[in-house]
């Protein structure tokens, strides 16, 4: 199952997923900020959901989430997962990633359920500039045939899965396997066989996905 495979819902125009080809600026925006996201069980409606977003989210990166606007706990669940990573200032390299192949931010938003694993910007702040700059020019120009594709579908569960389903063996929509393992108390990874990434903050709710906000950038490479 790819994404371009998804189910599409209504179009949503995603502020900020315009790429400039400087995308490095993008990984060394002010980290100071930097951490990661966290998220309540995305089961219910937004509404009833928004007052308490944050709830049963974890990890200690949880704590560098805005407290309030489009890019807190609260903001985002209200939103398709692209929309609410684009208002997360942990996550620009991400979005930026994402914007630079046209028409994934779409796919993403219009998906019923998806589990989103997603690398802070300081894990892409370990890829030298320019492999990650060459990667981006590749997913512009090549779109769902390029690497850049590739490993951002190999971060994408095709499930809506909250704290208490995701540990063990999941397929990716790239068509491999991560392994998630630990739990919210004692701490938890995602791993792909070569990479093994901490868990910064987990479990947090969008309209349509869980996100868990990572430490490493997952290549799917072995």
């Amino acid at each position: 199952m790819k994404l371009h495979h998804l189910r599409r819902g209504a179009t949503v125009a995603v502020a900020g997923l315009a790429l400039s080809m400087t995308l490095a600026a993008c990984g060394s925006d002010d980290d100071s900020s930097s951490g990661s996201d966290s998220s309540a069980k995305s089961g219910g409606s937004s509404d009833s959901m928004s007052s308490d977003a944050g709830s049963q989210t974890f990890g200690d990166g949880c704590s560098q989430v805005p407290t309030s606007g489009a890019g807190s706990f609260d903001g985002m669940v209200k939103d398709p997962v692209a929309t609410a990573a684009s208002n997360n200032p942990l996550l620009k390299t991400l979005v930026a990633a994402v914007g630079s192949i046209d028409g994934l931010a779409d796919t993403l938003n219009g998906s019923e359920a998806l589990t989103v694993f997603a690398p802070y910007d300081g894990a892409f702040a370990e890829i030298p500039k320019k492999d990650l700059n060459a990667l981006v020019k590749g997913g512009t120009e090549q779109g769902q045939d390029s690497t850049l594709y590739k490993i951002l579908a190999h971060h994408v569960l095709g499930e809506n899965d909250d704290e208490s389903a995701v540990s063990g063996e999941h397929d990716t929509l790239a068509g491999d396997t991560l392994t998630i393992s630990g739990d919210p108390e004692s701490g938890m990874t995602v791993s792909d066989g070569t990479v093994t990434a901490n868990v910064l903050c987990g479990n947090i709710p969008t309209a349509n996905a869980t996100v868990y906000v990572i430490d490493k950038v997952l290549t799917g490479v072995k």
